[in-house]
């Protein structure tokens, strides 16, 4: 009986920091700037795409899908994290975790997806420019945009419908937050196909997006090697170094985040901030990133910013 309402419980117990009472309202001050200052460079960077007429271009409709994903990440995992550390609760229901860990995952994949689109953009902008406007219409850009996020959405539904085939018999997640790991460790039945699709979808996903990105960037390359024009080169350069950085970092953290699930002797605390870091690191990081390289949003921003001293 009491296996049964396990199972028919929608309450589940997360496994919260291990936090001195006096150290939690530090941890949630810092947290909370680290939120607020993720949230006011992606919705910079959305706004300036929005409202500035030079950036209404192929490129940067591309673009603008990267602060979104990034404003999804950061929302689905880190408030809740922080209100639970500051209330000491450590309680959510199912199909809010089932929930938050879709939209994670749809994060993740996200990331995948939006920076071979912009590779590729790149790639059709610095080796084929006389047929960039030619190929990259506006119909051409929506239709990568759709592509993008129909395949992120179809791989995640494929990954999550398996989950209610299996009867949970656990209430606890091992982790501050909900993931499809953490999610399938509340089941007691065989989890094989769960964890030979997910392994299937993070490889389709990786090799599709890493595929394309090394073919954009190498052709980029050799074009940047062949050319004369300095200006044309820094450019280039310039632009592919910003989604190169974004790449390698999302790469690196998201290593680390995969194999949190694996580390068993490493602090428990240590084990769920190394989970965290992919949904902390590229939020913060990209839109700085992307702001400092990117010729046109660094002067479409000084451009708000005088027009706003003027005023």
């Amino acid at each position: 009986m009491e296996n049964l309402s396990i199972i028919v419980s929608f309450e589940l117990t997360l496994d919260p920091f291990c936090i001195p009472s006096g150290a939690k309202y530090p941890i949630f001050f810092i947290g909370i700037f680290m939120y607020l200052l993720s949230i006011i460079c992606n919705l910079t960077l959305l706004l300036l795409i929005v409202l500035q007429q030079s950036l209404h271009k192929p490129m940067y409709f591309i673009l603008f899908n990267l602060p979104l994903n990034d404003l999804v990440g950061i929302t689905s995992m880190f408030p809740k994290v922080l209100s639970d550390i500051v209330t000491e609760t450590s309680y959510t229901y199912y199909p809010l975790c089932v929930f938050q860990g879709f939209l994670l995952h749809m994060y993740g994949g996200g990331v995948l997806f939006i920076l071979a689109a912009m590779a590729f953009d790149r790639y059709i902008a610095i080796c084929m420019p006389l047929r960039y406007n030619a190929i990259m219409t506006p119909k051409v850009a929506v239709g990568i945009v759709v592509l993008v996020w129909g395949l992120d959405f179809f791989f995640i539904v494929l990954l999550f419908s398996l989950q209610s085939k299996h009867p949970r018999c656990k209430s606890r997640i091992l982790n501050v937050f909900c993931d499809n790991p953490s999610l399938l460790k509340l089941t007691c039945s065989n989890t094989a196909v769960n964890n030979i699709v997910g392994l299937f979808n993070t490889a389709v996903m990786q090799t599709v997006s890493v595929s394309i990105q090394v073919f954009s960037y190498v052709q980029i390359l050799i074009i940047c090697l062949v050319t004369s024009r300095s200006e044309a080169k820094s450019k280039a350069i310039n632009t592919c170094l910003a989604q190169l950085t974004i790449f390698l970092t999302y790469e690196i953290v998201g290593t680390f985040t995969i194999l949190s699930h694996r580390f068993t002797n490493v602090n428990a605390d240590m084990q769920k901030i190394i989970g965290m870091l992919i949904f902390l690191v590229p939020p913060l990081v990209n839109p700085i990133v992307y702001g400092l390289n990117s010729y046109e949003i660094r002067q479409n921003l000084l451009k708000v910013f005088k027009r706003k001293i003027s005023v």
